[in-house]
């Protein structure tokens, strides 16, 4: 049986891997595929079988094989995709080996803290803060071998401290606190206002992080389209505080927000030209962020012979198998986990506040086997205060804030 053949820059970063690191590698960029030929050779495999020889079988049994995932990869089986080649399986039966191969989601990792001398490939960093997770993965850490695989590993130094707790670096959460963070004396909440001993975060992180040098082969065009919106709604909105669909006062800069926006996004000129890249485009994936919106999305009058089909938390269906389709996908839902290499348009019909949601949003499209050269990237918004702010945070690489956009 023929092996596997890895790209260059997948066999270097198998090479400066080891346990407890962090496979940094872009959206599409094959992390998934070096993670099990990292757990193949690390279980006596062949290095041979991973360049394009033939594939020589591991040691049996190898460790037991947990990978902790997004609900939407365990569902659709795309970690069954990279595991087959090294046949690999969920299913005993079909198993070459007598170990336990588990696909799971993040929701049920606390299943397996009880797991030992066993790998675990966690895909999608999960592991910031100090919340069921996070201690779920620091009880596994201690007791058997592990990875993480991650396209945006941290954007602070707490992001990073329950994999600093599971290499070793410092006991606890309280240890790194008192060597490195020092908070505000004026604020009502605690609130970092600063690291202390960042030489030595970086040289710690640098000795994690596995970046995958990976180039990518497609070229990304990224075009923000700017469509009309109710400046009085807006400005009524914006200054009244009230609610005119509930006919209720808003209490809080979040509700607010979200009515500045709801005055935004529902403009008909955004839905016009929502079809008329449909029109031009025969398959799109579209994200919206809103309820409201996808009600109003399913409502168009898309281009004749257009089959529409949704990923929410409501349902949950397939990309349909058309010549002419328009997937929609909420940010929430679907952002991550999963690729589609059957277009090369997608459109955002409403900006999401997080950068790296944006990204990963992205790179459902930008894979490695990908036949499309050029991708292309259309982004509604209109120069409403609200939209050009998000616009402005996510360019910085940063979050949009509500209340720092708004004083309440």
């Amino acid at each position: 049986m023929a092996g596997i053949q890895l790209y260059d820059y997948q066999t270097d970063a198998i090479g400066r891997m080891k346990n407890g690191c962090i496979l940094c590698g872009g959206v599409g960029s094959g992390k998934s595929l070096t993670a099990v030929s990292y757990y193949y050779l690390e279980n006596g495999g062949d290095p041979a079988s991973v360049t394009g020889g033939d594939y020589i079988p591991m040691d049996d049994p190898p460790r037991d094989l947990y990978i902790i995932t997004t609900a939407r990869k365990r569902d659709t089986f795309e970690w069954e995709k990279e595991l087959a080649p090294f046949l690999l399986s969920t299913n005993p039966e079909t198993n070459l080996y007598r170990n336990r191969v588990i696909v799971d989601s993040w929701n049920n990792i606390h299943k397996y803290t009880e797991a030992e001398n066993a790998f675990f490939i966690f895909d999608e960093q999960r592991v910031v803060g100090s919340g069921a997770w996070a201690r779920s993965f620091l009880k596994i850490a201690k007791r058997n071998r592990w990875i993480l695989l991650s396209a945006t590993p941290g954007d602070t130094w707490s992001d990073y401290i329950p994999v600093f707790i599971a290499n070793g670096f410092y006991k606890n959460r309280t240890e790194f606190k008192r060597e490195h963070i020092v908070y505000s004396q004026f604020s009502k909440f605690p609130k970092i206002e600063r690291y202390l001993g960042e030489r030595h975060l970086r040289k710690l992180r640098d000795s994690l992080l596995v970046d995958m040098d990976f180039q990518r082969q497609t070229k990304a065009h990224h075009e923000d389209v700017y469509v009309r919106y109710d400046a009085a709604l807006y400005r009524d909105v914006m200054r009244s505080r009230w609610d005119p669909w509930k006919q209720e006062p808003i209490e809080n800069a979040g509700g607010l927000c979200y009515c500045l926006r709801k005055a935004v996004n529902t403009d008909v000129s955004r839905q016009t030209m929502a079809l008329e890249i449909a029109e031009k485009h025969p398959r799109m994936i579209l994200f919206y962020s809103f309820d409201y919106e996808l009600e109003i999305l399913k409502g168009l009058a898309w281009p004749e012979g257009t089959a529409v089909a949704e990923w929410n938390g409501h349902r949950h269906e397939p990309i349909p198998k058309t010549d002419r389709w328009v997937y929609l996908v909420n940010y929430g839902a679907g952002s991550e986990g999963w690729n589609c290499t059957l277009t090369d348009t997608m459109l955002f019909y409403s900006q999401n506040y997080s950068y790296k949601v944006m990204a990963q949003a992205s790179g459902r499209i930008d894979r490695l086997n990908t036949p499309y050269r050029d991708l292309y990237y259309y982004h509604l918004k209109s120069r409403s205060g609200i939209d050009l702010a998000i616009s402005r945070a996510l360019e910085d690489k940063k979050t949009f804030n509500e209340s720092r956009f708004v004083k309440w």
